[in-house]
């Protein structure tokens, strides 16, 4: 009697016969080689002739290299090539989902923006981190975790005060679950409303999860206007004490009383590095900041006309502060908060108390830009080997620089005013986010390397965006790839969408294991 075959024998009969079949090798992906280039690495290296050649989402060689048969080729003759800007402070949460195709970012080399800036993240996270998964943008992203977000979640509109032990200890499992959701590390906005009643153990007992996941603590400190070395101070002391990479957002003296002090910020900053604490920054390219009217009064004793007053001096007075949008009264816009005073027959403090009261009614307050940096202190902090460019912009900011902070930087700082070689800013463009980030294979141009590419002229890069149409495009920005896929091509967007969204070390979030 003959027995039944198995089905292991058969399985294992099977798996013999696909053995014996030709192995058919899998098809290349598409090529291009780019001609021509300058290259500019983003190490802060020279800069060098090569032709570079890339395939799905990485470069594959670089030197001198002829065109296979049949290959697509670009012709960058008289042209930079470069690692894609990296944009390590964005405020485009809301408005990057309603705009995909980002052109005032890519249109200026962007291609990654990371997002949860000053205390400030999307809730859940996951949940935003899905959204940009089902529906990507043109560009890449990654989101810290904000310090002011977890804080109302425990503690609501009860924020005005010290945190119970208790909370902070809530406020350290939702830091553990943002961690876990894919954050780079927690943010803080010390200055602002939520996140000023905070203590320093507070924030560096958040610090600390975000540490021992690799995180980084990205922060504006409690004060950039008249007590900002104390700020710089207590930033300091929270990476010290809670052992974690720091991350300075937008480095600034932003009052008269300040001004022209950039030597002695540097030398607080590099007595701290000297002692080791990891301590980077970064720095937009403006004298002016963009905000919210009640940052102006640090006190918080809004309707005080004597605190009032002090507070529009250290700014040397109205005339510095523009309103850019107010709700209650959309005339406001555009005007000074001298102009409006003057119209209104107020002295500037009354008009001040004025525009918090209308905003209060309405339960909201007026964005502003205030005019209040200096020259000298901007090129000073720059210089530092450890500041790098990001914009503190984003999609659709009422301020240039969310359209033109990096094209500022190479054709304002670089070309004409000669602040900084070009190896050097694009450096402070790519590599130096990158490794503040951790990201080993973007930021930098190698083989192997991921091809977020930008392709400029250096003869003709600038802004364009100004305070009064601030989502002008720059000019000069011939070309950009993102993961390999051409999206920005001679003064347009190309339609294509391959951002993805990029975690701690330059894991890509929801890829398959």
């Amino acid at each position: 009697m003959i027995k039944p075959i198995s089905r292991i024998f058969l399985a294992q009969l099977l798996l013999c016969c696909l053995a014996l079949l030709p192995a058919y090798p899998q098809k290349k992906p598409e090529s291009l080689l780019i001609l021509n280039a300058q290259v500019v690495d983003g190490t802060g290296a020279p800069s060098y002739g090569a032709n570079v050649r890339i395939a799905g989402n990485r470069i594959i060689e670089i030197g001198k290299l002829a065109p296979e048969p049949g290959e697509a080729t670009l012709d960058a003759h008289g042209l930079v090539l470069a690692p894609g800007f990296i944009d390590i402070h964005n405020h485009s949460e809301d408005s990057l989902p309603k705009d995909l195709a980002a052109e005032t970012q890519v249109s200026q080399g962007i291609t990654t923006l990371i997002i949860g800036a000053d205390g400030e993240s999307p809730w859940p996270l996951a949940s935003w981190f899905h959204q940009m998964q089902d529906h990507p943008a043109a560009v890449n992203v990654g989101s810290f975790a904000g310090h002011a977000t977890i804080r109302q979640q425990i503690m609501g509109k009860d924020f005005k005060r010290i945190a119970t032990p208790e909370e902070v200890r809530l406020m350290q499992e939702q830091m553990r679950q943002q961690m876990n959701e894919g954050a780079l590390g927690l943010s803080s906005g010390l200055e602002y409303e939520v996140g000023s009643y905070a203590a320093t153990d507070e924030v560096v007992a958040l610090s600390k999860i975000a540490a021992a996941s690799g995180g980084v603590y990205m922060t504006h400190i409690r004060d950039e206007a008249d007590k900002s070395f104390e700020a710089l101070q207590e930033e300091i002391s929270i990476g010290e004490k809670a052992h974690i990479a720091v991350e300075h957002s937008h480095i600034k003296l932003g009052t008269v009383g300040v001004q022209g002090k950039a030597a002695d910020y540097i030398k607080i900053v590099e007595a701290a590095r000297k002692r080791g604490v990891d301590f980077l920054a970064d720095c937009y390219p403006y004298d002016a900041w963009h905000s919210n009217l009640k940052v102006v009064v640090p006190d918080k004793q809004y309707e005080n006309p004597k605190s009032v007053g002090a507070a529009l001096d250290s700014y040397a007075g109205g005339s510095h502060i523009t309103i850019t949008e107010f709700s209650p009264n959309k005339s406001y816009a555009g005007h000074t908060l001298a102009e409006l005073a003057k119209s209104n027959g107020l002295s500037e403090t009354d008009m001040y108390i004025r525009l918090i009261r209308e905003g209060d009614a309405a339960h909201t307050e007026a964005a502003i830009i205030g005019q209040s940096m200096i020259d000298s202190d901007i090129k000073a902090f720059y210089q530092q080997p450890w500041v790098m460019v990001a914009s503190d912009g984003g999609v659709n900011s009422q301020h240039p620089r969310g359209a033109g902070t990096f094209p500022r930087v190479l054709g304002r700082y670089v070309r004409e005013r000669q602040w900084l070689t070009l190896p050097e800013a694009v450096r402070k463009m790519t590599s130096l986010p990158a490794q503040r980030l951790g990201w080993k294979d973007r930021g930098i141009l190698r083989k192997g390397a991921v091809a977020d590419l930008v392709i400029f002229d250096p003869a003709t890069v600038i802004d364009n965006s100004t305070f009064t149409d601030p989502t002008a495009l720059a000019t000069g920005i011939e070309k950009v790839f993102v993961n390999g896929v051409l999206v920005w091509d001679s003064g347009k967007s190309t339609g294509a969408r391959p951002g993805i969204v990029i975690g701690r070390k330059g894991a890509t979030l929801g890829a398959a294991d």
